[in-house]
């Protein structure tokens, strides 16, 4: 555990970093030519009940906490932070700015929106004040013997199918969220990564290799 002192000086950045991850995130979605796996759900749930899908990425959020919570997995500071904050900003980005009409700048949010997202990422993950949640689900699950890839993939396949049946946004979007986002995130922790104090894990609080989403 962090002295507390180290988790305060390092809040800041975290916030911010869930806030860019936010912001991210609602680009795609005002791009509208396909969403990641989890907010394909995220959408589909908004489709099907009254609410934004910021809420929905709350709600989410907070019963996978659940969970993890009964399966006695760390839990951060971050962990915390990461289920109200992306989905507030979501919410306050798609309430300022509507969906653009033209075509060019829907490809340009669209391309775009993973790259901001892994500058969140890699500021809100470089602290390493605890793992976003669902994130924590897929460790949660790897460290009862399911390979972490394998968790990975049977976890967002789910979300991912749930959602499409629910009414969620699939397209070219996702397939490029797929294919960039590992490698920008990589790239933003290695530059946006606080410097390790003597001590510190290289993991902390159970923190993911990856957290391309929420």
């Amino acid at each position: 555990m962090l002295p507390v002192a180290v988790q305060l000086r390092r809040t800041p950045r975290l916030l911010l970093g869930l806030v860019v991850f936010g912001v991210g995130v609602a680009m795609i979605v005002l791009g509208d030519f396909g969403l990641p796996g989890w907010d394909v759900l995220h959408q589909g749930l908004s489709e099907k009940i009254p609410i934004t899908i910021g809420t929905a990425v709350i709600l989410v959020g907070a019963v996978i906490m659940v969970f993890l919570l009964i399966l006695r997995e760390p839990i951060g500071f971050g962990t915390i932070a990461n289920i109200i904050v992306i989905g507030l900003a979501m919410d306050a980005t798609l309430l300022v700015f509507d969906e653009p009409t033209g075509t060019w700048a829907r490809v340009a949010l669209t391309l775009t929106g993973p790259l901001v997202i892994a500058v969140g990422s890699g500021l809100y993950l470089g602290v390493r004040l605890g793992p976003g949640p669902r994130d924590g689900l897929m460790t949660a699950l790897a460290r009862r013997g399911v390979t972490l890839w394998k968790a990975r993939t049977v976890v967002e396949a789910a979300a991912f199918t749930a959602g499409y049946l629910m009414g969620g946004t699939i397209g070219w979007g996702t397939i490029w969220f797929l294919l960039t986002i590992g490698p920008s995130v990589q790239i933003a922790l290695r530059f946006l990564s606080v410097p390790y104090i003597p001590g510190e894990p290289a993991a902390q609080d159970g923190a993911p290799l990856t957290d391309a989403e929420t």
